[in-house]
């Protein structure tokens, strides 16, 4: 059993990584168009030991980063962006898969994630790259298409050749699927380069990442910082819950919300989280009604009293649509006002970061290794 260092900035972070939407098309190129592009992220994280640290940064993260690709664009469709989480390394995992458990498969649901997240606990063990990468490749739904932007980010420092599976084999496995593998050494770059972390992502395309494990990331505070965090809060009145996912749909965004609200102010989490509430990315059509109602295949007609909120069952069904119509307005124009400060904040954060030395935490070196890699998929990030 090893003890590791801290990881002190956000892997999963990562994942999150990138967040967008929407898109159309005309005749045979448009109706490949018609299907929104394809960013799909795997996350591994090792959970053995002392790694409360890259938790930690993980849960403050995750909105930041992948707030920083709201604006992404692939021939000026903003791609949908699904992500998996995968922990290995703990003793209380199962020893015969490897100490190795998928959390979650792709998915667009960005409070999961963050739930997930939150309940994650550490525990010695042996960790096993080549395993959990293996696992990765194989067992998720990657897309078929040739500029879908698929990529794996793996997490820690002790030696990537460790376990009964080969990392060569299935670095070299992922990159001919087209998935690129991303390796972050917490740690001296020497010790990474020793240990095979550079080699890995060498055979996979990848970037070999090293973070500064003791710089903690902090957020650089914004006027618009607090007019943000309360806008954010007062969308969910807009969120409409129903069916049977409705109340455990909700309850989790709430619950997020409290999370991330309990995080170190200096993290910057509840500005991000509300950042991302106002964009294309945080989507909920298994539970809202709001988001629902955009899907092409959703009829509110279908729907029974019962599966209404309870101030909608005695409505007539234009009530209904007029309802959810209003609720939908109202969103859109909350996330107006957040945007509109955003934009202020960006101008201001950005002169904050002219003045400040700039540090390799892993914010940083995730975001330059995704817009580099991206760019080679045809996206374009403003």
């Amino acid at each position: 059993m090893k003890t590791k260092s801290h990881f002190t900035t956000s892997l999963t972070a990562i994942a999150l990584a990138v967040s967008l939407a929407t898109g159309a098309g005309e005749s045979t190129a448009a109706a490949k168009k018609s299907q929104r592009p394809l960013v799909q992220i795997a996350i591994l994280l090792d959970t053995s030991n002392s790694m409360d640290g890259l938790i930690e940064q993980a849960k403050s993260q995750l909105w930041k980063i992948s707030n920083e690709f709201i604006k992404a664009r692939q021939e000026g469709v903003a791609p949908e962006v699904q992500v998996a989480l995968y922990e290995y390394g703990k003793s209380t995992l199962k020893q015969e898969s490897g100490w190795i458990r998928q959390i979650l498969p792709l998915t667009t649901d960005l409070d999961k994630v963050s739930e997930e997240l939150f309940a994650l606990r550490t525990n010695g063990g042996e960790e096993y790259c080549g395993w959990v990468i293996q696992r990765a490749v194989e067992d998720l739904e990657w897309s078929p298409a040739a500029d879908a932007y698929k990529v794996i980010f793996i997490a820690g420092n002790e030696p990537f050749t460790q376990g009964p599976v080969n990392y060569a084999k299935s670095c070299k496995a992922a990159i001919t699927k087209g998935i690129i593998v991303n390796t972050i050494h917490c740690g001296s770059e020497a010790v990474g380069v020793n240990t095979k972390w550079k080699d890995g992502a060498d055979l996979a395309d990848g970037k070999y990442l090293v973070i500064d494990q003791n710089r903690a990331v902090v957020s650089i505070e914004a006027p618009q910082d607090k007019e943000i965090a309360r806008l954010g809060v007062e969308i969910n009145q807009t969120y409409l819950a129903f069916g049977r996912a409705g109340g455990e749909g909700a309850k989790r965004q709430a619950m997020q919300d409290a999370n991330v609200a309990a995080l170190a102010p200096a993290s910057g989490a509840v500005v991000q989280r509300s950042l991302a509430k106002a964009s294309a990315n945080y989507v909920n059509s298994s539970w809202d009604l709001v988001d629902a109602a955009k899907q092409k295949d959703f009829e509110v007609t279908k729907l029974k009293a019962e599966e209404l909120p309870a101030g909608m069952q005695k409505m007539s069904l234009e009530e209904r649509k007029a309802y959810i119509e209003k609720n939908s307005q109202e969103r859109a124009q909350l996330q107006t006002k957040i945007n509109q400060l955003n934009a202020e904040r960006e101008k201001f954060v950005a002169q904050r970061m002219k003045e400040a030395a700039g540090a390799n935490t892993l914010d940083a070196v995730v975001i330059s290794a995704v817009r580099e890699q991206g760019e080679k998929r045809n996206f374009t990030f403003k």
